[in-house]
């Protein structure tokens, strides 16, 4: 499980790379993407769904993004868009365009729809997060 968190640690920097993160911030998002991806692990290890899985793992990525935005004073999508990219179901959607080639429609419905759930909960604890965040900063804003 350790090395899953380290690879996760590793793909969040690179991809985090791609998208011209500074140098400063990759280590910070490189941390957001394997506290997601144990997050993920830890739900999974306890016999809860891929989805449950995903929707935990998401809502720490989107916690952790937008505390350290603030901390660091930088946009919240430095840390979440690599963040996330380790809880993306490429597999599921892998398996369902092989499943359209082999012609089992079965198998294309079971597939599409673990992986448009699980593409659903992943948005949904961004979405929760992105709705916390904007009220708690609305009140901190009024008290002061």
């Amino acid at each position: 499980m350790m090395i899953q968190v380290i690879a996760a640690y590793f793909v969040t920097i690179f991809f985090a790379i791609m998208f011209n993160t500074s140098k400063n911030q990759l280590l910070i998002s490189g941390l957001v993407g394997a506290v997601g991806w144990w997050g993920y692990l830890m739900v999974i290890h306890s016999n809860y769904s891929v989805v449950t899985g995903s929707f935990v793992g998401a809502f720490l990525v989107s916690l952790l993004a937008n505390l350290f935005s603030k901390l660091r004073k930088s946009p919240v999508t430095i840390f979440q868009i690599p963040g996330i990219i380790p809880l993306v179901p490429g597999m599921g959607m892998y398996k369902t365009l092989y499943a359209v080639i082999e012609e089992d429609y079965n198998l294309v419905a079971k597939h599409l729809f673990e992986t448009l759930q699980i593409a659903g909960s992943i948005a949904v604890a961004m979405m929760i997060i992105f709705s916390l965040s904007t009220l708690f900063d609305q009140y901190a804003a009024k008290k002061v």
